[in-house]
């Protein structure tokens, strides 16, 4: 009994330290974002009494009786003054589920609530779900939006790997009592990290798609689309328009995803993307940004050249490596202040803070891509004279003298 109770003290002890560690800013060169020293997310913040059968009689060893293998793609958004993020978590199974954590300042302190989130399942169940975005629609509801896994019903008994991708769809009031809708039906034979707009379109639900051909490659889809379907309860797209499309070699040739529900801005509407590209490592996860017309949702109107977001340092290390990965954000209250969390390698959760207004410069004012190293050289030489002639002819000594050019 004494090495039960000196176990269950230290596993208690070690979580507390994790649970009530303070976050710590990192500065950033590029000045676009904050990136924070510590995962706000990990296996390890899950309960002690998920894991553990807490009763002596029943586990005298204290072993973990319900793995956790990692927390990470969660959706997000501010409910009753709470930050709160509706992560994917994995158990050492492999099977995910959805759990909230909340926190009282966005950037550290996050608890799980006591309960994992219950999503009662269609008539055809699924064997996975995962990457959730929460989006508070017009409507009235809160909808949660991810990804429903089934395996392949035409695949060759050995070949266990083989599945089917779609949309599922649930919404709820208070993140506790979820209603399951129908899964959403689409032209496309699967789909990936579809997204709610928060907002109906000529009275009719809007969805942001990624349609592919198969559960991992994209084949002849790809892109993120957009199409509209009448009625929520059962939402049915009949066409699908891609709007922002895979591009050769650009950081997303091989596919690309909406994040989470774009935000209205007086400019327009903020997307958040994900680009995948290739390489003699494996497929590579950034993160991307741009924005489309505020009344026409299929015109993009600004789109920065580039990743927004990479992995860096230990953010590449993990189950699925190289990876960043965002499917929730969440604008404050003030209007100005935004996290962005986002998942590293399948494996754990991070934010980033910023400004809406520091997104909405990077947006409206960095280069745009020109497909062509010529055209990139260009881009490059134009900002070097546009900076000589400045320095040369109206910046101060002060300036001069810190760049000492």
């Amino acid at each position: 009994m004494q090495d039960y109770l000196t176990q269950l003290n230290w596993l208690k002890q070690n979580q507390k330290l994790i649970l009530q560690q303070n976050n710590e800013p990192i500065h950033q060169p590029c000045g676009l974002y904050v990136r924070y020293k510590n995962p706000v997310l990990t296996a390890a913040h899950t309960p002690l009494f998920w894991r553990y059968d807490l009763n002596p009689d029943t586990n005298p060893y204290l072993l973990e009786r319900f793995g956790i293998n990692a927390v990470f793609n969660a959706g997000a958004i501010k409910f009753n003054g709470k930050y709160v993020l509706m992560a994917r978590v994995e158990g050492t199974d492999r099977k995910s589920f959805f759990a909230i954590a909340e926190s009282p300042n966005g950037v550290d302190h996050f608890r799980f609530w006591d309960h994992p989130v219950v999503i009662p399942e269609t008539n055809v169940p699924e064997t996975n779900m995962y990457d959730i975005r929460l989006v508070a629609h017009e409507d009235g509801w809160i909808y949660g939006i991810f990804c429903t896994e089934r395996r392949d019903p035409a695949a060759p008994e050995g070949h266990q790997s083989a599945a089917i991708a779609q949309c599922g769809i649930a919404r709820t009031k208070d993140l506790l009592q979820w209603e399951r809708l129908s899964d959403l039906k689409t032209p496309s034979p699967q789909q990936r990290n579809v997204v709610l707009h928060p907002e109906l379109v000529n009275g009719k639900y809007a969805f942001y798609t990624r349609p592919q051909d198969s559960f991992i490659d994209a084949g002849k889809g790809g892109g993120i689309g957009i199409g509209l379907a009448d009625d929520i309860t059962k939402a049915v797209i009949h066409q699908e328009v891609i709007i922002d499309k895979k591009i050769y070699h650009t950081v997303y040739e091989a596919k690309n995803g909406a994040g989470p529900a774009p935000i209205k801005t007086k400019y327009g509407w903020l997307h958040l993307a994900h680009g995948v590209r290739n390489t003699a490592a494996g497929l590579r996860y950034t993160l991307y940004v741009f924005m489309t017309d505020l009344n026409d949702l299929t015109k993009v109107i600004h789109k920065p050249a580039g990743y927004f977001i990479a992995p860096e340092g230990d953010e590449r290390i993990g189950d699925v490596s190289n990876v960043v990965f965002s499917n929730g954000w969440i604008l404050d209250d003030d209007g100005e202040q935004l996290f962005i969390y986002y998942a590293s390698s399948d494996t754990r959760m991070h934010v980033a803070t910023t400004s809406l207004s520091i997104l909405l410069d990077y947006v409206l004012h960095h280069p745009e891509d020109g497909y062509r190293a010529a055209k990139s050289v260009m881009t490059l030489q134009q900002i070097i004279e546009n900076n000589l002639v400045y320095l040369n002819e109206q910046a101060c000594g002060k300036l001069k003298a810190i760049l000492a050019i």
